[in-house]
């Protein structure tokens, strides 16, 4: 198909700023345009064209995912421990014992001229990405496998493939009285989160119409990753606000989800793709 023009980068947005209900030195500021969007994941779908040319069946696991901490690694481990061959197309590639090694799924680089751990690339796209002539279906091998297994997708990928599109910015902010607070920011990763080479991606999803098709808002089918990243009781009064704002009418309405077309029926976040899918 052919794409959607995407959105301007700069757009009015409406944010909520509430004090934590579980931590009062703790304000988050989320961007109800946001979160209130109709984004949704369209890989395996003719709308999504991948970020990079002649490479749309990868969405956008094409480089491979730079792990974040310690946590991220164990938790990487963890899943990939998890993996068989009916789950991963390239296990007796990457299922070696030690990640890094000539069989692992990790190899070291740079991120922000600092040593960093990122997974491998097999193929031209990362070893965790089944292709499109796998028996089981394309996609991501971790996160089909916490689908069959029951698991939320989150607890065995890499925090960045859970995360996105979605930003979460942290800060401790001195305030007039001289009290320190941690700020923490919610809002939409766009093209401007991949630094400078994000500008040169072939296409990107949080901006483009054709993913603006959910079946529900984002912060309703983003309920784990948000719960995650912000606890429960300040979700819960997330979710409140949003229920409030829809209600009222949300005044500065995402731009992609406003010129989107069509609507989907399921979010396809939960669904076990066909072997031809994103054929």
């Amino acid at each position: 198909m052919t794409p959607a023009p995407e959105v301007d980068l700069d757009f009015p947005r409406e944010w909520y700023e509430f004090t934590d209900p579980a931590d009062p030195e703790h304000i988050i500021n989320a961007d109800l345009t946001w979160l209130c969007s109709r984004w949704t994941c369209v890989f395996g779908t003719p709308a999504c064209q991948g970020i990079v040319d002649g490479r749309g069946t990868d969405g956008c696991c094409t480089h491979g995912a730079y792990l974040s901490d310690k946590d991220d690694r164990r938790r990487l481990a963890k899943g990939v421990a998890m993996l068989t061959a009916d789950d991963w197309q390239f296990h007796k590639k990457g299922s070696g014992k030690d990640a890094l090694g000539p069989r692992g799924y990790l190899v070291e680089d740079e991120l922000d001229d600092e040593p960093a751990l990122k997974t491998r690339q097999h193929k031209g796209a990362c070893i965790f990405l089944n292709r499109p002539d796998f028996e089981k279906g394309p996609g991501c091998a971790l996160h089909a496998m916490a689908l069959r297994r029951g698991l939320e997708p989150l607890t065995v990928k890499p925090d960045v493939c859970w995360q996105l599109p979605v930003r979460r910015e942290q800060d401790w902010v001195e305030r007039p009285d001289g009290t320190q607070i941690l700020k923490t920011t919610i809002t939409e990763y766009d093209r401007r989160g991949w630094g400078e080479g994000g500008h040169d991606l072939t296409w990107y999803c949080s901006g483009s119409p054709d993913a603006h098709v959910g079946a529900s808002q984002v912060w309703q089918s983003y309920e784990p990753e948000l719960v995650e990243l912000i606890g429960r009781p300040a979700y819960e009064a997330l979710a409140d606000a949003c229920r409030r704002r829809n209600g009222l009418g949300l005044i500065a309405i995402h731009p992609a989800t406003r010129a989107a077309t069509s609507r989907r029926d399921t979010d396809i976040k939960y669904e076990l793709l066909d072997a031809d899918a994103a054929g």
